[in-house]
């Protein structure tokens, strides 16, 4: 596993289960922070919202808490769906992951062979949330690579597993778990 400047790169599970280890990491720091506030619950909320006492999964720069749950699991749906992609492509030479809307890459996940894999991701409690998966399959329609995917994480569809029920335009649809 290599950090590049702004993605970070998979060649095995095992790089896929240490950049879980990091975001788990951030989540044990955040919550040793968490219990050990007393007082004021808005004031808490005010902490979590606004002030840098989180952590960046990755990186574990400051961040305030709720960018925090919001790019942990923005980061553990990439992981999951590049450890699945490595199963179903291994002659993809790893993956490219750069999730998220600052991301620097054309898309969340891209294969090393250039063409040949492409993925959208993103958690959600249900995966028509703000019509996610809808401009994912749309930003996907346009592109070139070979095998085109979308990864979810949704508690409405526990597991990872293929959705053939979300497909369209050739693109396939998996949930994934965590």
């Amino acid at each position: 596993m290599s950090v590049e400047v702004n993605y970070l790169t998979v060649h095995s599970v095992a790089d896929a289960e240490a950049l879980t280890d990091k975001v788990r990491a951030a989540a044990d720091y955040a919550q040793e922070w968490l219990l050990g506030q007393i007082g004021d619950p808005l004031g808490l909320f005010r902490q979590m919202k606004f002030e840098p006492v989180g952590f960046h999964p990755i990186s574990h720069g400051a961040l305030n808490l709720v960018e925090q749950i919001n790019q942990t699991w923005t980061f553990l749906v990439a992981i999951a769906a590049a450890k699945q992609l490595l199963m179903l492509h291994p002659e993809a030479g790893g993956f490219r992951i750069a999730p998220g809307a600052h991301a620097s890459l054309p898309l969340d996940i891209m294969s090393e062979v250039e063409g040949l894999v492409g993925a959208e991701t993103f958690a959600a409690v249900s995966p028509r949330n703000n019509d996610k998966l809808q401009k994912d399959l749309g930003k996907l329609q346009g592109r070139i690579e070979k095998h085109r995917y979308v990864f979810f994480l949704s508690p409405l569809f526990p597991g990872t597993a293929r959705r053939p029920q979300f497909e369209s335009g050739g693109i396939q649809v998996w949930s994934v778990d965590v």
